[in-house]
């Protein structure tokens, strides 16, 4: 489909598609006619969720600050085994950060860049520079260096908050428009070229002592006049898969709608615990856990290793968490490593190829995972990439409280998820609150096609990349997502893989990857999988499970057998077109994205 230029007004056009509306469940079907561009022969299904109408009632930064006020003695930071902050701690630090700013003539609307491992100190910078009313450019500490100063100079950044690890890969040479670069473990000043930077960092407890002369309380913390709703609140790199990534712009609307969703949809007490496993400069665990969690008054807590299930389970012991956010990966190692054996160490990761698990083994599943999870866990929230349909099957039907979010940086990131009680199986749920979707498809419910979204959490586009904008948002505002996806007449979403992701066969027929992996990555000895075609047959790249392989004793070409024999079983449950050829062991993981998703460009045109 042609895209059209994307408009700079609202987003506020008649939609020339059909509507179905929760509350009714009717939908208004059209005809192919009826579309602007008659080249394109399809029916569109619209799902609009049009909740919160009092939302632009609230704003972020006075969310931010009664939150602090309200939950003042309570504890908001604790790097694991390290430093807490209170939130009291959380303000002062703040409050000296900004006469860092002022005195480093740093306005509302400048840029500063944040690079760093997730810790307390990161969330104060992010805090700091939001509620200053400066645009926050948070980059993931594993971009690398290339990438980290590309980052800093499209973005035009004034000052730049690092990680004492990012920082030594970096250059400062290479950054040059930098008034400053600040380590963000202990705040000091490792670069200054502004001699009023160096002399407000170097009087910085001066400068606090003479504004709060008596003690710092908790009515001196008052932000900035309240921003618009469509004011640039931060600039999210997005972790492309080739070239340097796109600076996609968020307003405070898009923040906050994400914000106020996720209150309805999962709910958070003051003094609630939270587990921070996600990258804080992606997004995902940026909503989910931190702004969304520091909003309501939680404790988040952040891991100092390598979020490893083995390290997220003992940190969950000690913590007790109340949600926790994840990707898929996560959960299906703590299941297929920590669980299952458990339940009967003899069936191990077979137990998910079996239609009927008997009730007994349920209760004793249930209750082996809350345990393994704290024992307080209200919602475990699961999005990034697919989850494996057997694992969610198994973990579904022991009624584990997990939940699915779909999403896209570009919507900050909400696009579909619903409450636990309400998902459906192998559903990521419905439009998220002021979202709108549709399916470019004849027939939405039954033929995948695009999906596509607009509403309240989109992006005002690409930061200084009107071509990228307009080939992602038609002059519709419709985000075409390029993923592919069907939704029933109740508006629950199916996503069915990528659209530059799906493979097509001798015979024509629609192939995707994603759900033939889903089922070889449940097989024995397969950790991971990656399927593509080569020469028009269906070719399986596979990492081992070497753990149990080691473990059974199987060497190199009793793996390959073993692996082969159970790629055959599972043919035998596939249609033809779908049919793996042939199994390639891989000896190393697969390269990933900071979501932990496989960067299939790596693979896909491999000499075989």
């Amino acid at each position: 489909m042609k895209r059209s230029k994307f408009q700079d007004s609202e987003m506020n056009g008649s939609p020339v598609t059909g509507h179905l509306r929760p509350a009714t469940g009717q939908i208004l079907k059209i005809s192919p006619g009826d579309v602007r561009n008659p080249s394109f022969f399809c029916n569109f299904a619209s799902i609009t969720n049009d909740r919160c109408p009092e939302y632009m009632k609230d704003k972020l930064i006075r969310i931010i600050e009664n939150s602090i006020k309200e939950n003042w003695d309570r504890k908001a930071f604790t790097d694991f085994n390290g430093e807490s902050l209170q939130y009291k701690d959380v303000a002062r630090k703040i409050a000296k950060i900004h006469l860092l700013f002022e005195a480093a003539d740093i306005r509302p609307g400048d840029k500063i860049a944040l690079c760093g491992r997730n810790s307390g100190n990161w969330c104060v910078a992010f805090l700091a520079t939001i509620t200053y009313r400066a645009v926050i450019v948070p980059i993931l500490h594993e971009f690398k260096p290339d990438n980290v100063h590309h980052i800093v100079n499209h973005s035009e950044a004034k000052l730049l908050f690092v990680g004492d690890q990012v920082w030594e890969n970096l250059n400062e040479k290479r950054m040059p428009n930098l008034k400053g670069i600040i380590c963000v473990k202990d705040f000091t000043l490792v670069v200054s070229r502004s001699e009023e930077l160096t002399h407000a960092r170097e009087n910085l407890n001066a400068l606090f002592g003479r504004k709060f002369s008596m003690m710092f309380l908790s009515e001196h913390v008052h932000y900035h006049p309240e921003e618009s709703a469509d004011e640039l609140a931060f600039i999210n790199y997005t972790s492309g898969t080739t070239g340097f990534s796109k600076g996609v712009m968020l307003s405070y609307r898009s923040i906050l709608s994400n914000v106020l969703f996720c209150d309805r949809t999962i709910g958070l007490r003051p003094g609630d615990n939270i587990v921070s496993t996600l990258p804080l400069g992606h997004v995902f665990g940026l909503i989910y856990d931190f702004i969304f969690g520091f909003c309501y008054g939680a404790h988040l807590y952040f891991l100092t290793r390598m979020p490893s299930p083995k390290v997220i389970i003992t940190t969950m012991a000690e913590i007790q968490p109340r949600i926790l956010s994840c990707v898929p990966l996560v959960i299906e190692k703590i299941f297929k490593k920590e669980i299952l054996p458990r339940i009967n160490s003899n069936l191990g990761k077979l137990l998910l190829r079996i239609p009927v698990v008997s009730d007994k083994i349920k209760e004793k599943a249930l209750e082996e995972s809350l345990r393994l999870f704290g024992g307080n866990i209200k919602e475990v929230i699961i999005g990034g990439a697919p989850f494996n349909a057997e694992m969610e099957a198994f973990v579904r039907s022991i009624h584990f409280p997990y939940s699915i979010a779909y999403g896209m940086t570009e919507c900050g990131p909400i696009i579909c998820h619903s409450p636990w009680e309400e998902n459906l199986y192998m559903s990521c749920g419905k439009a998220a609150d002021g979202m709108e979707l549709r399916v470019l498809s004849p027939d939405p419910a039954r033929i995948p096609g695009e999906l596509t979204c607009r509403g309240r959490n989109l992006m005002l586009g690409y930061y200084k990349n009107r071509e990228a904008t307009n080939e992602t948002i038609d002059e519709e505002g419709w985000l075409h997502t390029g993923d592919m996806a069907v939704i029933d007449e109740d508006g629950y979403v199916y996503l069915k893989g990528r659209c530059k992701n799906m493979l097509l066969s001798a015979s024509g027929q629609n192939i995707y990857p994603e759900e033939i992996e889903s089922k070889l990555n449940n097989l024995p000895y397969v950790s991971e999988s990656l399927v593509i075609m080569y020469n028009e047959k269906l070719v399986a790249l596979v990492y081992p499970d070497y753990n149990e392989s080691m473990k059974d004793q199987l060497d190199e070409h009793d793996l390959q057998r073993q692996i082969d024999i159970s790629r055959q079983e599972l043919n035998k449950e596939l249609p033809p077109y779908s049919q793996i050829t042939r199994v390639i062991i891989q000896n190393e993981e697969f390269e990933k994205t900071a979501k932990k998703s496989i960067k299939r460009y790596l693979y896909q045109n491999m000499n075989l």
